[in-house]
Formats: structure tokens, C-alpha cells, sequence
């Protein structure tokens, strides 16, 4: 079958063996693959697949289930499907443990499904908390880099699903589409001070940040009483320095997450959550995955140069076509 391996920094298209399903895993027939910045990251060095995972990048995948490993999972052969893999999804086929696919949504194409998985599951493990948590006023979420596949997704959950005053950074040309998505208000990083003015509105209750170390002191400032700041990102610096004063004075929560890296039993956990949680809205088209960059897999290159060139709007896929 055909992969998109890595030699000397750089994406090649080569033959690879088919892989076969194990016990518990299913053999997808890859329509699309979600491009992601770990993909990037990969290429370059600096985030290797783990112990187990085939050597080229693809953290996501739509397509048809066409073998599985062992006969329990034989009523799912011919389904459409999504799925989180821990490496592997640029290539024609895919092996992924089962407890890791969910069925392609109503409403969602089976090529843009394969952005879904990846910011589901993200969003969820970060923001899921959201959704069970009373709170005595409406919160105010703060979702930064809000142009991009997460931000994206994390508006309309915020906004849709979680009821929350919803605010994001971004790029000031984006406006429109973040409101159409449920944004209340944009802030353009380039000239606003975003920190600033979360402070006067009372402070964000939450903060999703892919940033890193440029944004860690002005989203200490940025977060309200008692607020949670998730950092998933390090787009902009890995070292910062905290002012712990500031942190104890606010009774603020700090957690940093990763997803490729964390146990099976937790990824498994974190989709089916995510499947009962997130799902229904994506079957009616409340939420939607925000796909507009669709690239034959035999390019991914492109892609990946279209991605690290910043200011790309929504998800990138790349086609089995």
C-alpha cells in the first residue's frame, strides 16, 4: 500500500507492507487523514511515533472498516467511521484499536469526519468539565488561536454546548466566520491587549491555549476567581516563568495535556465520553467540523507547508482521491 513516510526531514510517498489487524484493533480503509501540527513536528524530529505505531505521521482517519482482528468486532465491517490513531493515518490503510473509532456523524461527509477526532478529543479532555459543572453566573470561556482546527471546534462547544460567554483570539479578517461559529467577541493578538481586556470584563473562567510560553503570564492575569487554564500547545516558547503569588491569590488551575501520549484506557475513555457527550450535535449539524483545505494524500507535503505558514483557516485533510 502506499504511505507517506518520512526520510531526511521530508514526506515521500513509498510502498509499505498492508497492516493487519490485531485482536482487539479494526483495518480501515482510509478515505481521508487530518493533518495536525504534531504531524509537523514529527516530520522534523521532534515527535516521534510511539513504541508500536507505524513510522509516518496521522493522528486521524476517516473511512470504511474493511477487515477486524477478531470476530467480536465482525458486526462493524462496511461501516463508516472516525478514528484516533497514535500514528499511521497517511496511507491507504490503517490499524487502530477499536475502542478508538467512532461511526462517521449524520451530518458530517465521510471525508471531513477525519477532522473530528483529534479536536473532539482534545477539546472534551480539556473543556468536558464544562458541561457537568453548575455555576451561579454564565462563565466566560477564552479559546486562543480560534482560526485554527481546535479553536475552531472549541468555539462551538463552548458557545453550543457549554452555554459559555465564549472569546477567542485570532486573526481580526477572521471575525465574521468566528462569529458565525459562536464567537462573542474576537480579539485580534496583533493590536488588543487580550489579557487586558478579559480583566475588565472580570476574567475568563477558562482558558484554552495553544500558545505556550508567550501567553502563560498574560493568561495568569487574563483568568477570573478560581479559573482553569489548559495549555495544549507550545506554538510559541516551551519555558515561562510563573508568579506564584498571582496563582495562589486567584485559586487558579494550571494542567498541561498532551493526547498521543496518554494510556490507552484513557484515549478509549475520552472518545466514548466524547461519542456520548459531543456526537448527538454533531448528528443534528449543531457543531460541525470546520474542514476548508482538502489535499490528495500523494501532496501531503503541501499540506504540511500550507500548516507551518500560519494563517490557515479550520482543518486540513488529506484525500484518499
Amino acid at each position: 500500500m502506499l504511505a507517506m513516510t518520512v526520510a531526511d526531514g521530508r514526506l515521500t510517498a513509498a510502498q509499505v507492507p498492508e497492516p493487519a489487524p490485531g485482536p482487539e484493533e479494526v483495518l480501515i480503509e482510509v478515505a481521508a487523514a487530518g493533518v495536525n501540527r504534531a504531524d509537523l513536528l514529527q516530520v522534523a524530529g521532534h515527535y516521534p511515533s510511539p513504541p508500536g505505531a507505524p513510522a509516518w505521521p496521522g493522528l486521524e482517519v476517516s473511512g470504511t472498516i474493511v477487515n477486524v482482528g477478531s470476530d467480536d468486532n465482525a458486526s462493524f465491517l462496511g461501516a463508516e467511521v472516525c478514528a484516533l490513531l497514535p500514528g499511521g493515518g497517511y496511507a491507504q490503510y490503517a490499524t487502530v484499536d477499536a475502542g478508538l473509532v467512532l461511526p462517521k456523524p449524520e451530518k458530517v461527509s465521510l471525508i471531513d469526519a477525519a477532522g473530528l477526532p483529534e479536536v473532539a478529543a482534545t477539546v472534551y479532555s480539556n473543556l468536558g468539565y464544562l458541561l457537568d459543572s453548575e455555576a451561579d453566573r454564565k462563565r466566560r470561556v477564552l479559546v486562543h488561536g480560534g482560526a485554527g482546527g481546535i479553536g475552531t471546534f472549541a468555539i462551538q462547544f463552548a458557545k453550543k454546548l457549554a452555554d459559555a460567554e465564549t472569546w477567542t483570539t485570532a486573526r481580526a479578517e477572521w471575525t465574521q466566520k468566528l462569529q458565525a461559529l459562536g464567537a462573542d467577541r474576537v480579539i485580534d493578538y496583533r493590536s488588543e491587549d487580550f489579557a487586558a481586556l478579559a480583566m475588565e470584563a472580570g476574567g475568563a473562567d477558562a482558558i484554552l491555549d495553544v500558545i505556550g510560553a508567550a501567553y502563560f503570564e498574560p493568561n495568569l492575569k487574563a483568568l477570573a476567581q478560581d479559573g482553569r487554564l489548559a495549555i495544549i500547545g507550545l506554538q510559541q516558547g516551551a519555558a515561562a516563568q510563573i508568579h506564584l503569588g498571582g496563582l495562589l491569590a486567584k485559586r487558579a488551575t494550571i494542567t498541561g495535556t498532551t493526547l498521543r501520549a496518554r494510556p490507552l484506557e484513557q484515549r478509549r475513555q475520552i472518545l466514548a465520553e466524547a461519542f456520548e457527550r459531543i456526537w448527538p450535535a454533531l448528528d443534528s449539524g449543531e457543531i460541525e467540523p470546520v474542514v476548508t483545505t482538502r489535499i490528495p494524500l500523494a501532496e501531503a507535503a503541501e499540506a504540511h507547508r500550507i500548516m507551518g505558514a500560519g494563517g490557515h483557516f479550520g482543518k486540513i485533510v488529506l484525500t484518499a482521491e
